[in-house]
Formats: structure tokens, C-alpha cells, sequence
């Protein structure tokens, strides 16, 4: 027999095909693309220029090194259009990726960390402002849906992307690759540009707080909103374990595994498998389990999905970064839908790059760590300390979610202009509620 769709089903797809959230998803396509290239070729090229498991374990910790100024990418975000700060920033990543074509041999390998950081710099500046975009874009019942479609699409690229960009590596070298991720960009911010919305304006100028405590008021927001506070910490303390397993990436695939550094984009891509599932499922098992339940089964399935790493078998690391793949997706989709809940307009793109920051500089840290180590002990003592660290961080989101008890989430809402530190309810904008 089937079901009847209920009025807010049917308005979260109704949302879900509104010509903006169209545009937005396919640039999203795009610079998924882009990302899913760029992430591990970066790495491999390192490793191949310099022949150092330590220096190409250093890209990934490049990729994280932009969180250290994300709350002020934050702040630009809330105080600008994100829809032009969007199209000027992919606008910049596409020709930041031109400068990699002067790179010929190891002496040059600085002009490939540096690429890194612009463009990683790009996604921090991008997820803080596309974090208010779909606020602004979509009603309250599509935003899972919303999240979890748009992480199907980026696991979808790193499924497939890595395969195919192996081989494209090995035959033709990383430019080919270059050439595609740098028109990519350019392609995803032609399409932000024609997206059309009403968006939430700023604070008027009157109205604003200090520059540090506005720039700050991010982090005040998580950490003391329930039960984002005990998510943010159980996530801070796993994806921080997680830098010492991306430390040991290619000690995994070459002294675990023995396979060359170029397998590492194939090995890795089981993950997208996975990520796909979860990404499909994430919508559903948060209505029926809440945000702080599904973090907790999501980082429990990432400390399994570690454990085969510490063996030799091809099959069952395959079979563990299945696992990481489901749950980390799980987790980090559970916890983007209910910050954006419980986030007013004007504060998501501080409150997205608070998060940021909270969660990559530990893993950036670890990573410059872990890399630092692998030299002086086994990376498998990397990973037994990793799997602690991630478990630890399950334990802290399972108390919050025994705490909630499901409790449904309340939606936060901008202030009124007489008092920006309070936020009752507002109107629906441009035909939306807020997200």
C-alpha cells in the first residue's frame, strides 16, 4: 500500500527542484569535481617530486591550514552578498590552479603547497557562505534532504574521480588534471552567478557589535547552543584523531598494503560507495533518530572502519574504509542539519566557519604531527591512538544523545533590529522559511 506524502514532504521536494537549489547543485557537481582531482593528486605529485611519505602527508595537512582564518571568512560572509562572495572565490580558485604549471621538478614543490592552501582556502570561504545561502534558499523540512543530496553528489566524484584520475596520472601526468579542475571552477561560478534569490541582509552598520566579539560570536553560538556544544566537542575530538589516519595514508598503501603511492586515490575511493549510502539515508534515520543519535552511531562506525588498517589485507581495509565512508558521512550530515536549524540567518556563515576551524585545526595539527612521527614509530601506533581518539568522541555525542532523548530540534530564527542577541521567530522570506 502506498503511502500518502505529507504536506512537508511535499513541500521539501516542491523546494528541492526551485530553480536555485538547481543551480547551486550543479556547481556543486562541478567543484566536487574539482575537489575530488584535486585532494589526492596534490598528494601524489608531492610524494612523487620529493619521494617523502612526510611531505606528502603534509598536503593534507595545506588542506587544513585555512581554517585558521575561517572565523574571518565567516564574518565576511554575514556581512556581504554569499552569492557574489561565492562566484568571486571560485573565480580565484580557477586561476590559482594555473601557477601549477610552472612546477618541473622537486625544487618547485613549494609552488604546489602553496596552490593547496588557495585552494583550500576557496572551500572555507565557500562553505561559509553557501551555509546561509541555503538558508536563505530553502524551508526548514528540506534542509536534511538538502544536506544529504548534496554529499551524495560529492561522494558520488570521489567514487568515481579517483579511479579515473589515477589513470589519467599515470598516463598523461597531474596538468590534464589541473586543466580540468581549474575549468570547473570557472564553470560552478558562472552558474552561482545566475542564481537568483532574496537574501538575508546584513546587520546595519548601526546595529553591530565590536569587531572581535562579532567575529567570536560563532563559537559562542555553538558552544552554547544544546546540543550543538557536546556535538562540536565529540567531533572536534574525532576528526582530530582522524589527522593522524590521514598522516598515515601512504604508509598504509605502501608499507601495509605494498602498493604504490598512486593506488592511494582507487584504495580510497570504496568510501564514496558508501558515503552515497549514507548520503541517501541521512535525511530519513535524522527524523527517526535525531542529530546527536546518529553522530553517535556515525563516529562508531568511523573507530571500526580504522582497525583493519592495522593488518595487511587489501580486503578488509577495503571493507574498513567502507565503514569510514558510511559513518563520517552520517555524522557530519547529522551535525550540519542541526547547526542549521538551530542557527539564525545572520549568524550562518560565522557559525559554519566556527565550525570549520573547531574541527580542522586539531586535525591539522595532528596531521603535521602524526607526519612528524612517522619516522620515528610505527604508523600503526598512528592508528591504535586514532581508533581511541574517535571512540572517544562517539562516547561524548552518545551522552548528549541519551541526554535529548530525541527531543525535536527548535529553529532559530534572525532577531529583530531592536536587540541582535535575541531570536524570537521571523516571516518567511522570498516564499521560504528559514533553514
Amino acid at each position: 500500500m502506498r503511502s500518502t506524502p505529507t504536506p512537508a514532504s511535499t513541500t521539501a521536494r516542491s523546494a528541492l527542484r526551485s530553480p536555485g537549489f538547481r543551480l547551486l547543485t550543479v556547481a556543486w557537481g562541478f567543484t566536487n569535481f574539482a575537489d575530488s582531482v584535486l585532494a589526492l593528486i596534490l598528494a601524489v605529485w608531492v610524494k612523487d617530486l620529493t619521494g617523502s611519505d612526510s611531505l606528502g602527508g603534509l598536503v593534507f595537512a595545506a588542506l587544513g591550514l585555512p581554517a585558521l582564518v575561517s572565523p574571518l571568512l565567516g564574518q565576511v560572509a554575514d556581512r556581504v552578498s554569499r552569492r557574489r562572495m561565492m562566484t568571486a572565490t571560485y573565480t580565484t580558485g580557477a586561476v590559482s590552479l594555473l601557477a601549477l604549471f610552472a612546477v618541473q621538478g622537486p625544487r618547485d614543490v613549494w609552488v604546489v603547497f602553496a596552490v593547496t592552501v588557495i585552494y583550500s582556502l576557496v572551500g572555507f570561504a565557500t562553505t561559509a557562505a553557501q551555509s546561509g545561502l541555503v538558508r536563505d534558499m530553502l524551508p526548514d523540512e528540506a534542509l536534511a534532504a538538502a544536506n544529504g543530496r548534496l554529499t551524495t553528489i560529492d561522494q558520488v566524484f570521489r567514487l568515481t574521480m579517483p579511479l579515473l584520475g589515477a589513470g589519467v596520472y599515470v598516463a598523461t601526468g597531474p596538468l590534464p588534471l589541473v586543466t580540468a579542475a581549474a575549468a570547473s571552477f570557472a564553470v560552478a561560478a558562472v552558474v552561482v552567478a545566475r542564481i537568483r534569490l532574496v537574501e538575508t541582509p546584513p546587520t546595519a552598520r548601526d546595529e553591530r557589535e565590536p569587531f572581535r566579539t562579532e567575529v567570536t560570536a560563532g563559537f559562542r553560538h555553538l558552544l552554547r547552543t544544546p546540543p550543538l556544544g557536546a556535538l562540536t566537542v565529540a567531533l572536534l575530538v574525532a576528526c582530530g584523531a582522524v589527522g593522524l589516519l590521514n598522516a598515515s595514508s601512504f604508509a598504509i598503501i605502501d608499507q601495509g598494503l605494498g602498493l604504490g603511492p598512486e593506488m592511494l586515490g582507487p584504495v580510497s575511493s570504496v568510501q564514496g560507495a558508501t558515503a552515497i549510502v549514507a548520503g541517501l539515508t541521512a535525511a530519513r534515520l535524522v527524523a527517526r533518530w535525531g542529530s546527536p543519535r546518529l553522530v553517535t552511531v556515525g563516529l562508531g562506525a568511523v573507530a571500526l572502519g580504522v582497525l583493519p588498517a592495522l593488518g595487511s589485507s587489501l580486503v578488509g581495509v577495503l571493507l574498513g574504509l567502507g565503514l569510514v565512508g558510511l559513518g563520517m558521512t552520517w555524522a557530519i550530515v547529522g551535525f550540519v542539519t542541526e547547526r542549521q536549524l538551530r542557527t539564525p540567518p545572520r549568524l550562518q556563515g560565522r557559525v559554519s566557519a566556527a565550525t570549520n576551524m573547531l574541527l580542522n585545526v586539531p586535525q591539522l595539527a595532528l596531521t603535521v604531527v602524526g607526519a612528524s612521527l612517522l619516522g620515528l614509530v610505527d604508523y600503526r601506533v598512528l592508528l591504535v591512538v586514532t581508533v581511541l581518539g574517535i571512540t572517544a568522541g562517539a562516547a561524548v555525542a552518545l551522552r548528549e544523545a541519551a541526554r535529548t532523548h530525541r527531543a525535536p530540534p527548535s529553529v532559530a530564527a534572525d532577531p529583530p533590529a531592536t536587540d541582535p542577541r535575541t531570536t524570537p521567530a521571523t516571516p518567511d522570506r522570498a516564499g521560504s522559511g528559514p533553514l
